[in-house]
């Protein structure tokens, strides 16, 4: 029997959802309030240079998951793009993530893999067995030179908060290599969209448009209309009039800048890790797409700025400080406490999560959907899909 379902959030989360509960035959409603598709991952020409921007800063798809390499590739084509970082730091350039040519170049050595793997763990501080935040973690991995130079300042403008008051789990996402391998990430499948990820969401949404509604510029709130089930996107906090509180989130700002020449920094991104440069980056966009840079004159490049993310703001990432854990978990208590909702994606699950496990979610919650509709209904959907391992 056909349903009539609302997806709040036009990204990766709500467009697979969407998408599948269409396959089946379903009404689906998707609302944004933003003008466009793909939420933080949306992609444009820019006016003025013909450049393909990434509007809310970088997006580098990268993945170890097989089904959602192959998942989004059905709807686009992806060209090989490898993300090669540069940081500038103590008036010197160095390679990141911290790799041997970074080790070598900070202490001014020419250690080998063996060498410096000793050397690194020679400045470990090795007291700290069981590290709890940021800072902790920084020190028992690279010592205190590497930990001050790369990370103490940057984290400070990118978080806004001490490194001591961060869980350790951020440092974990980063890297520590001991051969020349520049590339930002491990995984296997790698790439970036040709057309831009917008094209990749409005082509996920293409095939079944005809029971696809989407309503751009439109506030889930202001909606009056009934719905058998909800799919939420969107903040948790928002969905119940933030009456616990606002859990924090952090923002980003970014000043536009057009070079005349063809090639202003000569790389897609350059970190500032110096606590005295008030922003964070400096992203040329024109780098994110090589097959296509040597056709524009200019150049357009954005700096970066990490700010606490007030009500009018768009929230990017969740801290998840230690102080924020009651808070949220009385807002897990009240979505689990809901009926007719569920919640998805980095900003209805407060987590922060990458493009690849965005989409994975989502997958795993379209394969419940079935079971779960097939046998007792939309009523019966959680608030929470539990997602397992790829």
């Amino acid at each position: 029997m056909e349903k009539t379902f609302c997806v709040v959030g036009a990204g990766f989360s709500g467009a697979v959802v969407a998408r599948h509960l269409a396959s089946r035959g379903h009404r689906v409603v998707v609302v944004d309030e933003r003008p466009h598709l793909a939420g933080n991952c949306h992609t444009e020409r820019d006016s003025q240079t013909g450049v393909m921007v990434h509007r809310f800063g970088p997006h580098i798809f990268h993945t170890a998951n097989a089904r959602v390499w192959a998942y989004v590739q059905r709807f686009g084509t992806f060209r090989p793009y490898v993300n090669r970082v540069r940081a500038i730091a103590r008036g010197q350039v160095f390679s990141l993530p911290i790799n041997l040519a970074t080790i070598n170049q900070l202490f001014k050595t020419t250690l080998g893999p063996a060498q410096a793997r000793a050397f690194i763990a020679s400045k470990a501080d090795h007291s700290i067995s069981a590290p709890r935040t940021f800072r902790e973690q920084a020190l028992s991995m690279v010592g205190p030179e590497l930990y001050e130079t790369f990370f103490e300042g940057y984290t400070r403008k990118q978080w806004g908060c001490e490194p001591d008051t961060l869980p350790a789990s951020i440092l974990k996402r980063l890297p520590l290599r001991f051969n020349y391998d520049d590339n930002y990430f491990n995984h296997p499948y790698q790439g970036m969209p040709e057309a831009g990820y917008t094209a990749i969401v409005q082509a996920i949404l293409a095939e079944f448009a005809h029971r696809i509604d989407i309503r751009l510029g439109a506030r889930f709130e202001d909606m009056a209309e009934p719905f058998d089930h909800v799919f939420y996107t969107g903040p948790l906090d928002r969905f119940f009039g933030f009456r616990l509180g606002r859990l924090a989130y952090r923002t980003l700002d970014f000043e536009r800048f057009v070079s005349p020449e063809p090639d202003y920094q000569g790389t897609a991104v350059i970190n500032y890790c110096d606590a005295d440069v008030p922003y964070t980056r400096i992203a040329e966009h024109k780098h994110f797409a090589p097959w296509e840079q040597a056709q524009f004159e200019q150049s357009v490049y954005f700096r970066e700025y990490s700010r606490a993310a007030q009500p009018q703001d768009t929230p990017y990432y969740p801290i998840r400080l230690s102080g924020e854990q009651p808070l949220l978990q009385g807002y897990e208590d009240l979505a689990r406490a809901s009926t007719g909702v569920s919640f998805l994606g980095r900003l209805g699950t407060y987590r922060y999560l990458d493009m690849d496990v965005t989409i994975h979610e989502a997958l795993q919650a379209c394969d419940q959907v079935n079971s779960i509709l097939a046998s007792q209904g939309p009523h019966a959907l959680p608030a929470f899909f539990t997602p397992t391992a790829p």
